[in-house]
Parts: structure tokens; sequence; C-alpha cells
């Protein structure tokens, strides 16, 4: 009925305002108003449309109402008009209310020349008018000159784009919209230049950036979680602790759904960055940059690891699911992420594709017949959520090509008979835990992170998972007495193997060999080689 009515009266309303000086003199008695069915060869009448068919009107015929009806066969005077305009005045139209459209373009533009990026982009959503003077290329070269004319900074040109002189080019030589484009493509790229240049002091033992945690607090830069259900249903989960560490991060995220570990079926991985309004509690997601999508049904899992309350559950790459013991239930979702191109991983890719890291090659070196297999350095590190179990690197690390195996290269950093590159480590293997109203701590697993250079001094292989320890039932190495454990770590990047011993006088762990196994398939890639 409303929404009848809403069509109906301003429809009524057009048609008694081009007809006003028709001939009615009695009144009409108060009777609902009848419709007049079309007659044949005419159309149904309607908003805007002629119950007359086009092309027989006569020359000087009145042209008829939008919509033809007949009140005891005549129409309403000029001054019934003007009663339902007292009645309707929202039914005014915008061309005798909206004096700013009713003025030249030349003075709109003058007017809107006055605007910031900001304000004139909000305008242009007003009406068709202002979206169109909004575009003005005059106006926003104004603006793009006035906040990026300094010589001493050009941006870079687009693809498909000549040299950009903006001093020497006319502003009609460009297209329509072309320096409204430059001047949102400039800001976000000055946006991205200014952390990048805050993230070139690299540190010389890991060959990451010095200030990655710094530059992800000062972007207010922040994960979520998506997970999807086989029913359909999408569940967005927002951090609820996050730890930093020397070249990795820990996003813990407490289930606070009802959720059963059979029931999902991916999970996506999102970097947000956080807008800052007013309020300093009110922050609201910017852009979404996919960083990671993994589909349970393809992807292999297994347990490593539980106590009194929850089971530990590992997918590759690096995410933990936790699940109630005795249940299916989700407590909780851990994900390790490796801080090398953290920030371009958050920030740049797509909410629908991850951001791809370019490729730049080392020169190719004929010179050497073993190129891209010596050189290594690595930097190794145990830890779990709040404390490091041991922290090393390992520089000149090798391999000649006959010891090339399986299409595997090894790299032998803790040499099994080389006493002397033992070492302990600092505590218990073990992975505390916490959710909303419960703790615990899940022993023989913790988070390896490790980073591999080349002997360029660039990241070769970089990963932070967690790992869990198994024992076996024979000795590793006689020298040493009490229980042997092996620690293995699989990923298509590569493999890790670490042999440990519980000396349990000294109530700790002891490492006693730790090998890094790369694929040949890699290497060859990497230093366009074919071993």
């Amino acid at each position: 009925m409303a929404a009848g009515r809403g069509a109906f009266l301003p429809s009524y309303l057009e048609g008694l305002r081009r007809n006003p000086n028709t001939n009615c003199g009695q009144t009409a008695p108060a009777r609902p108003l009848t419709f007049r069915k079309p007659g044949p060869g005419e159309r149904e009448p309607g908003p805007g449309g002629n119950s007359q068919t086009d092309g027989k009107r006569g020359k000087n015929q009145p042209t008829a109402a939008p919509c033809s009806f007949s009140v005891n066969g005549c129409r309403w005077p000029e001054t019934r008009i003007n009663e339902y305009k007292a009645d309707f005045p929202q039914m005014v139209t915008q061309s005798e209310d909206n004096l700013m459209e009713r003025l030249p373009s030349e003075m709109l533009l003058k007017i809107l020349s006055y605007l910031d990026a900001s304000s004139l982009s909000c305008i242009s959503h007003v009406s068709k008018t202002f979206h169109q003077l909004a575009y003005d290329d005059v106006i926003w070269h104004k603006i793009y000159m006035s906040d990026f004319g300094n010589p001493t900074w050009r941006p870079q040109p687009a693809a498909g784009d000549a040299v950009l002189e903006v001093d020497s080019v006319p502003v009609e030589r460009w297209s329509a919209g072309h320096w409204k484009k430059m001047h949102f493509r400039t800001a976000t790229g000055q946006d991205v230049n200014k952390w990048r240049r805050e993230m070139r002091d690299v540190c010389p033992i890991t060959g990451l950036p010095l200030r990655t945690e710094c530059v992800l607090r000062n972007l207010n830069v922040s994960w979520e979680l998506t997970v999807c259900c086989c029913s359909g249903l999408e569940i967005t989960m927002e951090p609820s602790r996050v730890y930093f560490f020397e070249s990795s991060a820990i996003v813990h995220f407490s289930a606070e759904h009802v959720l059963r570990y059979n029931q999902i079926r991916t999970i996506q991985l999102y970097g947000v960055r956080k807008e800052t309004q007013k309020s300093p509690k009110a922050r609201r997601p910017g852009w979404r940059s996919l960083i990671l999508n993994l589909d349970l049904r393809t992807c292999n899992d297994w347990r490593f690891g539980n106590d009194n309350l929850v089971r530990l559950r590992h997918l590759q790459p690096g995410i933990t699911i936790a699940t109630w013991r005795g249940e299916d239930t989700i407590a909780f979702i851990m994900v390790t992420l490796h801080f090398h191109k953290l920030l371009e991983k958050s920030l740049l890719g797509s909410p629908v594709c991850p951001y791809a890291e370019p490729v730049a090659l080392p020169p190719v070196d004929n010179s050497d017949p073993e190129f891209g297999l010596h050189g290594y350095l690595l930097h190794f590190v145990l830890h779990n959520t709040g404390t490091e179990i041991m922290s090393g690197n390992f520089r000149h690390l090798c391999c000649r090509k006959d010891q090339i195996q399986d299409g595997l290269v090894e790299l032998r950093v803790i040499d099994l008979n080389n006493l002397s590159e033992h070492r302990s480590l600092s505590g218990n293997i073990k992975l505390p835990w916490k959710s909303e109203s419960l703790e615990g701590s899940v022993e023989n697993c913790c988070i390896m992170t490790l980073t591999l250079l080349d002997e360029f001094q660039k990241p070769f292989w970089c990963v932070s998972s967690s790992i869990f320890i198994l024992g076996t039932k024979w000795p590793l190495i006689v020298d040493y007495g009490g229980e042997h454990f092996l620690m293995h770590f699989y990923d298509p990047e590569g493999h890790v193997k670490m042999k440990l011993v519980w000396l349990e006088e000294q109530k700790q762990f002891f490492v006693v060999s730790l090998v890094l196994y790369v694929p040949v398939a890699k290497v060859n890639e990497r230093f366009s080689r074919a071993y």
C-alpha cells in the first residue's frame, strides 16, 4: 500500500501541474478515484507513461498526465494542487529546492576548487551533477600540485603512462580523471615508500629489517582469521593476543563461537590495517590483504601434543588448532608468522590474492663449479609464547656436489660426531597456552623459526612453525646417557632434522645434531644451475 501510494501521488501531481487551466467548475463529490482501463492499441499507463499510442497525438493536443485517471469526468484545479503541496512538502522537486545545482557550472567549479581531496571525494556522492564536477582535471591538477608539487620528489609513472612532466605538460593532454588517479596513486605510493624507508636497516645476523615490529605497531597492522564452515557459515576472528620475537610473531585467536573441527572447510588469514578514529578504542578495519588460504579438505594434519585440557593439531604452513579433549570443539587457533616480507603480505595483497614477492635472482657465476652450494648462513631459534629456548647463528654452511642425495642438498649445522658443536637448551621444551578462562602447557612441543641466507645475505628459506619431539628406543650417540629424542619438520621448501638427549642430572636437553635438507630444484632455480 505504501509503495503504491508513493508512486502514484508524485505522478498525479505532475499531471495536474502540466494541465492547470482545465475546465472544471463543479466540485467533485467525495468518492474513490476510478482508473480508466487502456483501450485497444494503448499501453498500460504508469509513472511518466502515456495511455495513448505513440505518434498519434495531435499537434495542438495537450499532453496527457503520466497516469490517466478521472474524478467524475473532470480534472482537479490548481487550488487543489497547492493544497497537496502544503500537505506533502517532500514532493517538491529537487530543482526548485536545491539552489546549488541551479548555479552555473563555472561558479560551482570555483566553489569546489577551495575543497581538499577528501572533501571533494565526499561531495562527488551527493548527486550526478556534483559527481561530474568533482572529476574536473583542473581542480585535481591544482590539488596535486599543492600536495606533491615539490620538485624534490617525483612519483614513478604507471605502466602505459608517459614520463610525468608536471610543470610542462598541459592539463588538457591527459584523459578525464587522470589527475585524480595520480593524486591517490601518489598518496598511496608515498605511504608505502615511507614505511619502506623505515625498513631499510637490516640486521646482519638475521638478514631481516630491524624495525619490523615497530612499523607494524605504528601502522596499526593486525590480522583476521575467517573460518568457513561446510554449511556456508563464515566466522571472523580477531586476535586475542600477539607475541613478537626477534624474527617472528605468534598470533593467538580464541574461539568465541562453538565450532567443531570437522565442520571447518577453509581457513583464510588476512592482514588488516586498522584506521584510527577520534576515539582511541574505535578502530575500523581498512584494506584486507589475503596472506593464507588453507583448504582443510585437501590439507594433511596430524596430532602432535596434548595436556589435560586440549589436544593440538598441526596444519601446514604454521597453523596450530587446539581442540578440547574428549570433544571436537575448537579451543583456540594459533598462527606463526615469519617476519620476512610480513609487512608486504599484510598490506600489499588483495582480498582474493596474496602478495607476490618479486624474484631477484643473483648474478650467475660460471667460474665457480659449486656456485649456490656454499656460503649459507642460518639463524635458528626455538621458542614458545613466552621464552626463548635456543638461539644460534651458524655460518659457512656448505654441501659438495657428491653429497647431493635423493634430490636434497644437505647442510650440516651441528655435526653428530663433533662434540664441540653440541649445545644445551636453556629451558624445557613446552608450549604454554591461554584461553579466556583456562590455561595450560603442552610438553615436548614448541615453535621453530629459521632464516636461511645465501652467500649474498639474501633470505633463501624462511619458516616459522610449531614443532614437536618424539622419543627413540635406540641411543643416537654413545657419549651421552639418557633418553634420546628426534625433532622432525617437513615442508615443500625443505626439511629439518634435530637430535636431542635428555640429561637427567642436569635436567636439560642437549642438541647433538642439526641438519637442513633443501630441495636441489630450489637451488637450481635460484642460482640458474643444473645440479
